[in-house]
């Protein structure tokens, strides 16, 4: 995999030429810049590629503040999602002095479906499970929540929506189930008529870590992504896992930090 080209690629199909994830957004596009805004109140809104320099920055990060004031972003959460290849170098400066909040960095990878395991293996007692309806949506909010520390609220809002609007497949959602107990959950969304698929969630409960039930939901999905055709899974990963996607087979091709605003 060149990864230079797989990540200028990555850039133009799922950043400059992005499509929305929500059927009440829309994205708009500059020369500079490309964000999505519309939709619900949990609908994410949010820069998703900037081609920027020193001179044109600082009046990026205010047109998007001016936004957040009106009426459509009044309220609203609002996040710069900032690749460390992204230019200026200062960016995320005049972001946070501009009143971003960034949140933790994570890692960039990439890997080429073909070349990844699909072989589920799972400890003894536990299942995978298809997500499907509002109750699936629940468990995969428990796990968040248990997972990671933090209210799955919004995530829930967000998921039932997508559920709802994508018939054709384009988002999978498993549950590793332990008898009646949630104790890890994922994602993938494929963009159509790009060659990436994005891996989301992967949340285990600490109870049940180092078990393999992270590696097992990925090689599920990447089972899932080959019989799609899919080129390239895509994930932005924590420090916890980095290196269990490396030893995958994944490249870490940069980094992403989100910059927050509250409307």
């Amino acid at each position: 995999m060149d990864r230079d080209e797989v990540l200028a690629e990555f850039d133009r199909q799922m950043r400059r030429e992005a499509v929305s994830d929500d059927l009440g957004a829309r994205m708009e596009r500059t020369e500079r810049l490309v964000r999505q805004v519309g939709g619900t109140a949990h609908t994410w809104a949010g820069v998703l590629w900037s081609g920027l320099d020193d001179g044109t920055a600082d009046e990026a990060i205010a047109a998007q503040t001016a936004w957040l004031a009106g009426p459509e972003g009044r309220g609203r959460e609002f996040e710069w999602k900032l690749y460390s290849h992204d230019r200026p170098a200062d960016l995320g400066d005049r972001l946070r002095r501009a009143g971003f909040v960034p949140d933790p960095t994570e890692t960039l990878m990439i890997a080429e479906v073909a070349a990844l395991p699909t072989e589920v293996r799972l400890p003894d007692g536990v299942r995978l499970e298809p997500v499907t309806d509002a109750a699936g949506v629940d468990l995969v909010a428990a796990v968040h929540e248990r997972a990671f520390g933090a209210s799955a609220a919004r995530l829930r809002d967000r998921l039932l929506d997508q559920l709802a609007q994508t018939a054709d497949g384009s988002l999978t959602m498993t549950v590793a189930m332990a008898g009646d107990e949630p104790v890890c959950a994922a994602r993938m969304e494929i963009t159509p008529g790009t060659d990436f698929a994005g891996l989301w969630g992967g949340g285990t409960v600490e109870e049940w870590r180092g078990r393999g039930i992270y590696r097992a939901l990925v090689a599920h999905r990447a089972a899932l992504a080959a019989a799609r055709g899919i080129r390239y899974l895509q994930v932005d990963a924590t420090d916890d896992s980095r290196p269990i996607l490396q030893r995958l087979g994944f490249a870490a091709l940069s980094t992403t930090t989100p910059y927050l605003i509250q409307g």
